[in-house]
């Protein structure tokens, strides 16, 4: 298979599995909310952010173990790549017993935080679930999920997911109309996701000739500390809000954080979804050391991210607040209308996304080590802020804290990326910042003044679609003055694909027409 077809493949599928983990996380919260009010809800967000841990086995070594099959990878070398499987299937071992001990102190200490609203055995009893769920799908085939990842194969797995997690949405919201408990809710939740591990361990042995008794000479992978270094920094930043909020706040504003999280973590994940297979082609490129091509390629995606970042969030800033508002119109328990911290955390998130390109290209030149402190600097900022905020603003306080981590660490990884790999003028990047700025600014001045009274989902669709028109047309036509030769090569992608798209149906329906035809000659015939 061709690397473009594995591109198209890759962001396909990851685009299909991200609306469908969209579609499923804004069903099921909101069905939390409704059969178990706030605090509940509140409850499972904060402890599913604790066990946010568990992702250190996939994003953290993970992420170094990709970037070290590349070569091998590129290279066709089955040797090799069986050692560095080998190897990280041994460090993951090491992994779990740290992630068994983590999630026994959590069962043990978490429940006195939250002891005046629950008992201590219904605390416990959750977390122990949840954590199953969380093992089930970061850490018994991550070594599997690598290895697809690295070799642009990523649509494999992401289609196993999004199946899984239908179902998981069917299950949860049948037991939930039978009245079910939360704890049962949860383990149907666990029992679905194992289907992943198994079905991938499947796949790989069928498809790929590892040598599992290969013996290990060295360490093939290097590294992985720094990754799991960074990682660390990277799941405290993801986690910082929610602890922060449930150990200086309220458990009701850990549900609004998390009914807003919702929206933004959706709009950040379709993003996400669009760059499937870049950082692996990223890397194939670098391994082959395809400088000009590689340069090139960077500079479309570069351009292409900042475009859909600031056209997506425009439209989320703008948006977030009525559909929050139909969406916990039934909810009376908390206020859900924060309008600043609505702006605060989609600049945040959008902040963000903006970084996607550079840090991809960071991670497929294998550069954990010397960006490890920009990681640890970015969490401490998002820690101090956020601490010392929450007490007089709440919520406002830690959006402040996350937008100026954000901020931070996305200026450093483009500084980065221009000093040490592509050797490129930061003026790049500072233009597509103003440019960016202006989109949004102008987008909402022109979007400004919606009323969030008698709103419903039918009036929020049509209000969704003359927000997203009037963000694209602001978004394009400030491009076409500052970036005609991108926006003239979009405009050809777009319509080459159509073309395509077009072309095959016709042959396809033409091919039909004409064994249609033969067929019935060769009946005539026998007759």
């Amino acid at each position: 298979m061709t690397r473009k077809k594995k591109l198209l493949y890759n962001t396909i599928v990851s685009l299909a599995y991200q609306l469908i983990t969209l579609v499923c996380g804004f069903i099921l919260p909101r069905f939390f909310l409704s059969c178990y009010g706030s605090a509940v809800n509140g409850l499972v967000s904060s402890i599913t952010q604790f066990l946010g841990f568990v992702a250190l086995a996939e994003c953290g070594v993970g992420a170094v173990v990709q970037s070290t099959l590349y070569k091998p990878l590129a290279d066709k070398d089955n040797a090799e790549v069986s050692r560095i499987m080998k190897s990280s299937q041994r460090f993951f071992r090491r992994i779990a017993i740290i992630l068994i001990i983590y999630t026994a102190f959590l069962m043990v200490f978490y429940p006195f935080v939250t002891r005046e609203r629950f008992d201590f055995s219904y605390t416990m009893g959750l977390i122990f679930i949840i954590s199953i769920s969380s093992f089930a799908q970061y850490f018994f085939s991550m070594s599997y999920r690598l290895l697809l990842d690295a070799d642009q194969m990523s649509f494999i797995q992401l289609g196993l997911q999004g199946a899984t997690m239908l179902l998981n949405t069917v299950f949860s919201v049948i037991l939930m109309k039978m009245g079910a408990g939360i704890h049962l809710v949860k383990l149907a939740t666990a029992t679905v996701f194992l289907i992943q591990p198994v079905a991938l361990n499947a796949y790989v042995k069928r498809h790929y000739s590892l040598d599992k008794k290969i013996k290990l000479e060295g360490e093939p992978i290097k590294q992985k500390w720094n990754g799991l270094a960074q990682h660390i920094a990277a799941v405290v930043l993801g986690n910082t809000d929610t602890v922060v909020l449930t150990l200086f706040s309220t458990l009701e504003n850990v549900s609004i954080y998390a009914v807003y999280h919702l929206v933004v973590n959706g709009v950040k994940q379709i993003l996400n979804s669009l760059t499937a297979g870049v950082q692996s082609m990223f890397g194939d490129m670098y391994a082959r050391k395809e400088t000009d091509t590689l340069d090139k390629t960077f500079g479309w995606v570069e351009w292409l991210m900042h475009l859909l970042v600031t056209f997506s969030f425009s439209c989320t800033a703008v948006l977030i607040l009525p559909f929050v508002n139909i969406y916990t119109k039934e909810i009376s328990d908390a206020n859900y209308i924060v309008p600043a911290f609505s702006l605060l955390i989609s600049a945040a998130q959008a902040s963000y996304c903006l970084r996607l390109p550079y840090n991809m290209m960071v991670l497929a030149a294998g550069h954990y080590r010397q960006t490890q402190w920009s990681a640890i600097i970015e969490a401490m900022i998002n820690i101090i802020v956020s601490v010392v905020l929450v007490r007089r603003f709440g919520l406002v306080g830690v959006a402040v804290g996350t937008l100026a981590a954000m901020l931070y660490r996305t200026t450093y990884l483009a500084w980065y990326l221009s000093k040490d790999i592509l050797n490129r003028s930061m003026k790049y990047f500072f233009k597509h910042i103003v440019v960016d700025a202006a989109c949004a600014v102008l987008t909402l001045y022109i979007t400004k003044g919606i009323s969030l009274v008698g709103i419903s989902y039918v009036a929020w669709i049509i209000m969704a679609l003359k927000v997203a028109v009037t963000a694209l047309a602001v978004n394009l036509a400030i491009n076409c003055v500052l970036y005609p030769n991108y926006i003239k090569a979009l405009f050809r992608m777009v319509f080459g694909f159509v073309k395509s798209l077009r072309s095959k149906i016709v042959n396809m329906f033409g091919k039909s027409k004409e064994e249609l035809n033969v067929s019935s000659k060769e009946h005539i015939r026998k007759e």
